[in-house]
């Protein structure tokens, strides 16, 4: 009775998963469109999707030039408002065709969606933050999927891993950086004074980050022999550090000898999560079969 007991298999408690029930009818063909770009039809919205983005980007950049905004406000904003309409269709598309509206909702491409339209609703109550929509352009990201570019996406993870590796080595350099920009920027301001420009150490400061960096604004420049050598010995010293992260980075990366592996563009339809294996059957983030 006790072995019988023993061999009774455990019944598994669905009661926190009863929504990842796979998507079926009108839900899984919406998924199959929105989410992949394996179908036509997947491809033709994905396509369909960058060049919305790209046109709102222009229309919002036509808005902020005052004399074209003068001739063609309406137009303009009728155009704006079909796209904020098309991209919040969207984003209800998304929370809809997905098992788990509040995982995708809350990833990084859910949270760039929403904020995406967010802005053009916010300004009926504060004008002047429909402007914030510049931020459709992060959604460009999705361009890896519509190209079949996804395989770089194994690369972008050699090069995110090599910056984790040498992070303790770039904040100790930048630290450096940030010492010798401070005792430059003083001695600039010593050296120079207010008469030629140098009217406070944090704009001396200023003054030997764009020197230092390379940039040479030329707003301010040192007009004393003394302060010219200075300058010189910066700008020299310039070249040296920004070879210096550089290396760091070159170094780690060339330490990661292990060979990546191709990348899916399969989506999972509970959390709509990207970048799986090719021979993945579960998704890796929330454990969903794909």
């Amino acid at each position: 009775m006790a072995a019988h007991a023993a061999a009774k298999p455990m019944k598994k408690d669905y009661s926190e998963d009863s929504d990842k029930d796979n998507l079926t009818g009108w839900r899984a063909r919406v998924h199959e469109i929105v989410y992949e770009a394996d179908t036509p039809a997947g491809k033709a919205f994905d396509v369909t999707l960058v060049f919305a983005i790209i046109a709102s980007v222009l229309v919002l950049m036509l808005e902020s030039v005052r004399p074209i905004e003068a001739a063609w406000h309406w137009q303009l904003k009728t155009l704006e408002w079909m796209f904020t309409f098309f991209f919040t269709a969207e984003y209800l598309l998304r929370l809809y065709s997905v098992t788990r509206p509040l995982k995708y909702a809350t990833s990084f491409f859910g949270i760039v969606d929403l904020v995406a339209v967010l802005p053009t609703w916010v300004s009926f109550f504060f004008p002047g933050s429909q402007y914030l929509l510049s931020v459709r352009v992060l959604r460009l990201l999705r361009i890896f999927r519509i190209l079949k570019l996804a395989n770089y996406l194994s690369q972008a993870e050699i090069l995110k891993r090599a910056l984790a590796n040498s992070r303790r080595k770039i904040i100790v350099f930048l630290l450096t950086v940030m010492t010798l920009v401070v005792i430059i920027g003083t001695i600039v301001y010593v050296v120079e004074g207010e008469e030629n420009g140098f009217t406070s150490i944090p704009t001396g400061v200023y003054w030997a980050i764009v020197t230092l960096t390379t940039v040479g604004y030329g707003d301010i420049s040192p007009k004393t022999p003394l302060g010219q050598a200075l300058a010189s010995v910066v700008m020299i010293m310039g070249y040296g550090i920004i070879a210096v992260p550089t290396g760091i980075v070159t170094a780690e990366l060339t330490q990661d000898q292990g060979s990546p592996k191709p990348v899916s563009t399969q989506s999972c339809r509970a959390c709509s999560a990207e970048g799986h294996d090719v021979d993945a059957k579960y998704c890796k983030y929330c454990g969903d079969e794909l």
